[in-house]
């Protein structure tokens, strides 16, 4: 207890000292005036240190004199030149202070206003709970993919390195309802929870659950035996272990380097514009009805179908081109973002 004292004295200090560094410099011409004034009136008028300086405060801040007041010519003349120096920049000061409180506070507010009135107005996105170094990978990969998102956040500064990037964050614990209600989770389309811990993934997953029955969740897992089953019991969609990925993913390009080097490819839109990418096919698309070979999805556009998702039936690997396209499927293609982009257009 005794050696967290010095600790916490010494986080004092450091934080006094970076805030005062801030007005340090401008105030120093206010410091020598206060000094440089009490100093003439003792030499020229022979006041005191502390009626110099009396006068001195009086005069810079235009009060005017009451019971003392210079009397010899050298000290009005001094007095002049005092007030031509020290009234405008005390102004300056007052003005600089001033402008930095109230700009500081309103943009404060605005920005939050501002943030708010976008969030609410979010439709279809994805809502990101924790912003660490997997939080921060998938709010990048949404941004790359043009994907709406807001992130919830509950660390200060960690909130201000969203804010420089420019994310829609929210401020707050996820796990409350009214955080992710404001979080639009009525109208999200999914919820990714991304905290290091087991226990707050859970309770975030089962709030996420109660509030929105058809929201797909992703939650993040330690790989702690049980983890896992306990995350799908509260509600998980998919659980996801980054340690059991990243294991995987080592032994995979060991193993297969040539593949992993075509997935990187296909799924990060490399130099070569490549991309594999997942499109629903709606109701009033042309294509509905035709066989692959029919649709001119390979001739038109350059692009392979890789799979077919169904949800009445197995996912269909390289489908043949007399496969028929349905309403509701999922295309798997494989292609350049460009042709991908006109494609699902049509759709």
């Amino acid at each position: 207890m005794q050696r967290g004292i010095p600790a916490a004295i010494l986080r004092l200090y450091r934080l006094f000292a970076k805030k005062a560094s801030k007005y340090l410099l401008p105030a120093s011409p206010l410091i020598l005036l206060l000094l440089v004034g009490p100093t003439g009136y003792m030499l020229l008028e022979g006041f005191s240190f502390f009626e110099g300086l009396y006068l001195t405060a009086i005069t810079i801040t235009t009060v005017g004199y009451g019971d003392i007041a210079p009397v010899t010519l050298a000290g009005r003349l001094f007095t002049i030149l005092l007030i031509f120096s020290g009234v405008g920049y005390v102004m300056y000061l007052f003005s600089q202070i001033t402008e930095a409180m109230v700009e500081g506070g309103l943009h404060h507010i605005v920005t939050k206003r501002r943030m708010q009135k976008k969030v609410t107005k979010l439709h279809d996105h994805y809502i990101i709970c924790g912003f660490g170094r997997i939080g921060q990978e998938i709010a990048s990969i949404l941004k790359e993919s043009n994907r709406p998102f807001v992130v919830i956040e509950s660390d200060e500064s960690v909130i201000e390195a969203i804010d420089r990037l420019g994310y829609s964050e929210l401020k707050g614990d996820a796990s409350d309802d009214d955080i992710l209600l404001a979080a639009g989770i009525k109208q999200a389309r999914g919820l990714i929870t991304a905290v290091s811990s087991d226990e707050k993934n859970v309770y975030i997953t089962l709030t996420a659950r109660g509030l929105n029955q058809k929201l797909f969740i992703l939650a993040r897992s330690s790989g702690v035996p049980g983890a896992t089953k306990k995350l799908e019991r509260a509600g998980a969609s998919r659980v996801i272990s980054p340690y059991c990925i990243g294991a995987r993913r080592m032994a995979q390009l060991i193993v297969r380097p040539t593949v992993v080097d075509f997935l990187d490819l296909a799924t990060q839109a490399g130099d070569l514009g490549l991309r594999m990418e997942e499109l629903l096919v709606g109701a009033q698309a042309a294509c509905v009805g035709k066989t692959l070979i029919e649709t001119g999805v390979r001739q038109q556009y350059g692009i392979i179908v890789v799979a077919i998702k169904r949800n009445e039936t197995p996912m269909i690997f390289n489908p043949g081109s007399d496969t028929r396209i349905m309403a509701g499927d999922i295309l798997i293609v494989l292609g350049e973002s460009s042709h991908i982009s006109a494609l699902a257009e049509t759709l």
